[in-house]
């Protein structure tokens, strides 16, 4: 313990500073209160009878802190600034980059830079990335975890854990993604975007998403050149390692394939944080004029869209993705009236159900056409069963075989008899059999000569 002391003087544990490196090789920049509440949320529903907020945050990130804190003494990470609330902002350094690589199970070459100098101007916008991140994840706390805490305490973890879950796991984030329109991955050029968020979470039914997050600084025209950087990125391809070409973002991530007909571009989800000037209710109706053309599909004869070549973009609030969760309609997308949870608004709910129909219609159909196979087949039988020859001899049915047989050699002969059935002939055969036999042995026994001296010659 002495020695594992001096190598961690404050005492964490390998779990502890897993925790940190997982949560910051995603996220670059963080609290020690959000790296808590992703990796030990359990942690939240302790320390709670402390009178204030600011006591309760730094009982309950004490370990966090303390794992960051050997983490520094290792050169694994740094304090990077503050934010605007005054928290100590955290990022790694290359070295813990690179640990944090292992931890994610990434190529040194996605985990993206250190993110430092973020904080000197209180990294507004990092923390409603993180803030976002964390909204779409909902962890969930280990009720084992608080045995012997305040009733209240238990109760309001419970609540959390029957609540609606979250989407994938912090490994399936990525922040601060390049996408180049131009260049390479590693050297992006002018031209393109890049995402403040990318989510994979095949799972949880989001096999890839991109998520803007706007402090509502900017006009709807500056976001709408984002998302024409997105198509331009959408739209470019390139040969993949088996040398065919594909748009470069299938070279980098998976994502099944669309629908016959329907095959959309990834989605883009915008999370307005209300912080800023713009108003959303407003910038949002302009947004969709602006980039109409980016989203908009063909309306097909069942009423739903198809959107070959499209983009889904779907707006939402920070504050509604806090308090409800991706499970929950706080979601719009561009092009349609009603809000929807978060897979609804990616996907097309009303084309996979118009393809739904149109299959159950194709097999009705394919049934009913069996069944009049069946139905004509039976009338058939019984026509030709009404034509089936009787045997003269019994009355008895031929069966299929002898029917065929006496059909094509209608000419009787010895040992063939096409009006009987194969009993009855048999018998007739057998019977003309004893007969014939009979007869031969009669013509076998010789004629008894007349006898007596009348008989005789006399010299």
């Amino acid at each position: 313990m002495a020695g594992k002391r001096k190598t961690n003087p404050a005492g964490s544990t390998n779990d502890l500073r897993g925790d940190v490196l997982r949560v910051l090789g995603v996220l670059k920049v963080a609290t020690a209160d959000q790296i808590q509440r992703i990796g030990a949320p359990h942690l939240s529903y302790r320390h709670t009878t402390k009178p204030t907020a600011s006591e309760r945050r730094t009982a309950r990130t004490a370990a966090h802190t303390g794992a960051l804190s050997d983490m520094r003494r290792h050169g694994l990470a740094e304090n990077g600034g503050t934010t605007r609330t005054g928290q100590t902002l955290r990022n790694l350094t290359p070295k813990g980059l690179q640990a944090a690589s292992y931890e994610l199970h990434r190529p040194p070459t996605e985990m993206g830079s250190t993110a430092r100098g973020a904080g000197s101007s209180g990294a507004s916008h990092p923390m409603a990335v993180n803030e976002t991140v964390i909204a779409m994840l909902r962890p969930k706390p280990n009720l084992a975890r608080l045995t012997g805490e305040p009733a209240e305490a238990v109760a309001a973890a419970r609540v959390a854990v029957d609540a609606p879950g979250g989407i994938g796991t912090i490994a399936s984030y990525w922040t601060e993604v390049s996408l180049p329109a131009t260049g390479t991955w590693n050297a992006p050029g002018k031209g393109g975007a890049q995402a403040d968020i990318v989510l994979t979470a095949p799972q949880d039914d989001v096999p890839l998403l991109f998520i803007e997050v706007d402090n509502c600084h900017e006009t709807a025209e500056e976001i709408a050149d984002k998302l024409e950087k997105y198509a331009r990125f959408f739209k470019r391809r390139m040969k993949d390692t088996d040398g065919r070409e594909r748009p470069m973002w299938r070279t980098r991530w998976t994502v099944p394939a669309g629908r016959i007909g329907d095959v959309p571009q990834p989605p883009v989800l915008l999370v307005f944080n209300r912080i800023g000037d713009r108003n959303p209710d407003r910038t949002v109706p302009r947004l969709r004029e602006l980039t109409r053309h980016l989203w908009e599909g063909e309306r097909q004869r069942g009423g739903h869209h198809l959107y070959d070549g499209k983009i889904p973009i779907i707006a939402t609030g920070l504050r509604n993705l806090r308090a409800h969760g991706p499970a929950d309609p706080v979601f719009l997308r561009f092009g349609r009236g009603h809000m929807q949870p978060l897979p609804e608004a990616i996907g097309n709910p009303r084309a996979v159900a118009a393809q739904a129909r149109e299959q159950e219609q194709m097999r009705a159909r394919q049934e009913e056409y069996r069944a009049q196979l069946r139905r004509e087949a039976e009338q058939k039988a019984a026509e030709r069963e009404t034509r089936r020859p009787v045997c003269a001899d019994c009355g008895r049915k031929f069966t299929d075989d002898r029917w065929k047989t006496a059909e094509a050699y209608p000419q009787p002969g010895q040992q063939w008899h096409p009006t009987l059935c194969d009993r009855c002939e048999d018998q007739a055969v057998e019977a003309a059999s004893r007969t014939e036999h009979e007869r031969r042995e009669q013509d076998q026994v010789p004629e008894q000569k007349a006898g007596g001296w009348l008989s005789r010659r006399h010299p």
